[in-house]
């Protein structure tokens, strides 16, 4: 038990001062074989800092177009060679039916030797060609290519021909390198960097004529000029908070180690209660009994630590190419450990040792000599202070942990959990006390177990205090968890109904017509089992005012008077929060964004999931030369103000407006729509154009039937395939899971080792039994019973107080939203029956194991009282 925390954390150590490249590494991955790299970023004179990662400059404005070659070379001495690179291309390529928008594309000519060093190639050669590509591992993985194949843009107008396989050390996710010749247009332009060979060294006169000019410079050797920035680093409150999470997470780990060795020292201590009553009678005082107990920590906290850190440096150094690629990302910058963290966790693997043999150490130096020698046992009365102790900690722990929920401090909610499982860890003796007294209402082997556990109190408290810890960890979290999924889902509102799809061109004038009927039709009933299909019209402005707006005109009396963004005073806030028109999401208090169309009723269920009833009713209107909207704010006494903004920039050059009849949709659509009849399109003045198809299924889209149906109308021409985003924002079921399996190791590690301890401690007993003619399947149910107290007794515990922590924390948190402007929707309470119906069976689990791995043959042994 302190071998593998040491590992695990000697492996992190090492892993992460592998991970952090110094200046030098970061420098030669960037600079290869040249003097220099170079990055224009601005139009006025820059100060940087020494390596070129920080820069500031009065200049607001970006730069109007990369720099060129030739550009840079006029600043630069005669001779100097300059070879460009482009970094984080946007690269998207064809993946059978797919499109895949996830790699990335550095643009550089690998065959010039200043780009010696700048990639590796692990297989094949450079691109030198415009159709010659070379992807990295993980691209190789994912597109599923090698040497010799082809892969296609994702327009098909061109392909490449992987001839390598390489790649950057710093970006080891999906990426490809091209060469210049064969790189794809890419807007917004990517910012150059200007690998730079010089004639003679780069002066300090020379790096500050290039800041002067707007250039960046990152070199190896020079004297900064007098405008470079010094870095500083300055923690600031983030940090202090991260190191205070980090500590007492790191405590918390600690007294779980310590719970669960603790049981093994006072199974140990009792084993050698006789050798420890000779030491006594040999004239040791109660203080050399403590000694040499904490002693069999100390030489067991070494022992631990020095395995530990030898299997976790070893393991790093082993799995170093797995980390870089799947963790970090990014290649390492040589073999390192991180000599300080190793000794402190050294130190702490000797603390946990010690710890774990404090209590035993306590009830070494209190036995009774006379009983020690006798091999007898005399279980020391609890004390009920350690009960008043735990109940007090346990109630200031949740009181800190509260004030943390109000003060919005991670740090302070921790403080608070931990002392609260102090408290409980304390108090858990006295409780497994009040267990044992319904003992005697159960049959033999509950009985015998429950009363093991009460006698041997200073090794089962510790296992259940164990347990009790990684239940209640995961169960608060859990529900934490559980109540964010169920808050954000509040939040969320899908753009499209589930079952709609929507099919168009960009609005662009090169990108054509859209697809006829029958073109459509047929692969929408095929793959996505279509029932409606209905033409898609845009409506605007013409095109030389294409820079318009056309929405509706909310009415002052029912906008929000007050804005989201502007802070108020604390009467304010209350007034704006009694507000009934200041009740919705803040974007929408003075109106939102609206989706224009022109329609007769036949996209309108398709877009909005109107009811037929719904759309009905909407329809008269449309045909009433109206218009439709799917928030009813707008609609007054039937009636409704459309307005069109016209003009280019930010202030309108015209408006126009015009009264409808108007009809509102009660529709929960993140995205709102404007639907308006063709008639009143006319009379604004508005253009309209046929920009593609709405399509209504029978039920939910999947995402197999997504992927078929954008593969069968690829051959149609450039299309936006537009679906419901119904997905929000993500599952919480493999994270609670995740808590559940880990609550579940630790369960069953402790009821495995009690279990154990107990048969170990008690074989005096099984002899007993076998002398009194128990059946051998008696042993088999005993162990179940004993692994039964401590797996149930300890879930138990935690469950209820990981519920409780947790709800502690979400009424605090909620306090803070009760008087917050603008208006947030609280945490709901939410109980994760996932996790729970994971920990509830994991008890069950625990006495099966224990019963199926107990010899069931009871020993016979000779007792001499």
């Amino acid at each position: 038990m302190i071998i593998l925390p040491v590992l695990a954390l000697s492996f992190l150590a090492a892993s992460t001062d592998m991970s952090q490249l110094t200046p030098a590494e970061h420098l030669d991955r960037r600079l290869a074989g040249a003097d220099a790299e170079l990055r224009v970023v601005a139009r006025t004179p820059v100060t940087q800092s020494n390596d070129g990662t920080s820069w500031a400059s009065d200049d607001s404005e970006p730069m109007p177009s990369p720099a060129t070659v030739e550009q840079v070379a006029a600043l630069l001495p005669a001779g100097s060679r300059i070879l460009p690179v482009l970094r984080w291309l946007p690269f998207s390529a064809r993946d059978g039916d797919r499109v895949r928008d996830d790699l990335s594309a550095s643009v550089v000519d690998l065959t010039d030797p200043l780009a010696d060093g700048l990639a590796r190639i692990h297989a094949g050669r450079a691109p030198a060609a415009a159709d010659e590509i070379v992807v990295n591992l993980a691209a190789g993985r994912s597109l599923d290519v090698g040497i010799g194949d082809r892969i296609a843009a994702a327009d098909d107008a061109r392909g490449w021909t992987v001839v390598g396989l390489g790649e950057f050390p710093d970006q080891l996710s999906p990426a490809v390198i091209l060469h210049p010749s064969g790189a794809p247009p890419s807007e917004p332009y990517p910012e150059p960097a200007f690998l730079v060979d010089l004639p003679g060294p780069l002066t300090s006169e020379l790096f500050a004529q290039l800041n002067e000019e707007g250039v960046v410079v990152a070199a190896r050797s020079t004297e900064p000029p007098p405008n470079t920035i010094i870095d500083e680093a300055s923690p600031g409150l983030v940090a202090d908070e991260g190191l205070g999470v980090g500590v007492l997470i790191a405590g918390l780990g600690l007294l779980e180690v310590v719970l669960l060795v603790g049981p093994a020292f006072a199974v140990g201590v009792r084993r050698r209660r006789r050798d420890l009553a000779l030491v006594a009678v040999a004239g040791g005082d109660a203080a050399m009994l403590r000694r040499v107990v904490l002693a069999d920590g100390v030489v067991l906290g070494v022992v631990g630590a020095a395995i530990g850190i030898a299997l976790g440096v070893a393991v790093a150094f082993a799995g170093r190419p797995l980390v870089e690629e799947f963790v970090f990302g990014y290649r390492f910058g040589g073999y390192r450990v991180w000599p300080a963290a190793l000794v402190v966790i050294a130190l702490v693997a000797v603390l946990a040792g010690v710890l774990a043999a404090l209590a035993p150490a306590w009830m070494a130096a209190r036995q009774d000599v006379m009983a020690g020698l006798a091999g007898r046992r005399t279980p020391p009365t609890p004390s009920r202070r350690w009960l008043v102790v735990g109940g007090l900690l346990a109630t200031g722990g949740a009181g800190i942990a509260a004030l943390g929920a109000v003060l919005t401090s991670q740090s302070v909610i921790l403080t608070g959990l931990l002392l609260g499982e102090l408290g409980l860890v304390f108090a858990t003796p006295t409780l497994v006390g009040l267990v044992a007294r319904v003992g005697r209402f159960l049959p033999l082997a509950p009985r015998i177990a429950v009363r093991d556990a009460s006698r041997n109190r200073s090794s089962a408290a510790p296992a259940i205090s164990a347990v009790m810890a990684a239940v209640a960890a995961s169960v608060a979290l859990g529900l934490l968890l559980a109540s964010e999924q169920a808050r954000s889902d509040v939040l969320y509102r899908p753009n499209l109904p589930d079952s709609t799809v929507l099919v168009t061109t960009f609005g662009e004038p090169d990108d054509g017509p859209p697809p006829a009927p029958e073109e459509i039709a047929e692969p929408a009933r095929e793959h996505l089992g279509a029932r409606t299909i209905a033409p898609l019209v845009w409506a605007g402005c013409a095109p030389e005012l294409a820079n318009c707006l056309v929405t509706a005109t909310l009415p002052a009396e029912r906008a929000c008077p007050w804005r989201a963004s502007e802070p108020l005073s604390t009467t304010d806030q209350l007034r704006a929060r009694a507000d009934r028109r200041c009740q919705g999401s803040p974007e929408d208090y003075h109106g939102p964004y609206f989706r224009v169309a022109v329609d007769d009723g036949a996209a309108l269920p398709v877009l909005t999931g109107a009811t037929p009833d719904e759309t009905a009713a909407a329809t008269a209107v449309l045909r009433a030369g109206g218009a439709v909207l799917t928030d009813p704010r707008y609609v007054v006494d039937g009636r409704l103000e459309l307005r069109v903004e016209r003009g280019h920039g930010d202030v309108a050059e015209r408006t126009d407006t015009l009264d409808v009849p108007g009809h509102a949709l009660d529709s929960e659509l993140g995205g709102e729509w404007l639907l308006l009849s063709r008639a009143a399109a006319d009379r604004l003045g508005l253009v309209s154009e046929h920009i593609g198809w709405a399509i209504q299924t029978d039920s939910a889209i999947e995402r197999r039937q997504e992927s078929a149906f954008a593969a069968a109308i690829r051959p149609l021409g450039s299309l936006g395939v537009e679906f419901s985003d119904r997905r929000g924002f993500g599952d919480t079921a493999p994270m609670l899971l995740l808590l559940a399996g880990v609550s579940a190791v630790v369960t069953v590690g402790a009821a495995g080792i009690a279990t154990g301890l107990a048969a170990a401690e008690g074989r005096a007993d099984l002899s007993t039994l076998a002398a009194v003619g128990a059946s051998p399947g008696v042993r088999r149910l005993l162990s179940l019973c004993q692994a039964g107290v401590i797996a149930v007794l300890g879930s138990a515990l935690g469950i209820v107080a990981g519920l409780g922590a947790a709800v502690i924390v979400l009424i605090f948190t909620n306090q803070r939203y009760a008087a917050a402007w603008p208006i947030e929707p609280p945490y709901p309470l939410v109980v994760p029956w996932l996790t729970l119906g994971v920990l509830v069976a994991v008890p069950l689990i625990a006495m099966l194991g224990a019963a199926l791995f107990t010899r069931s043959r009871l020993p016979v042994e000779r007792r001499l009282d």
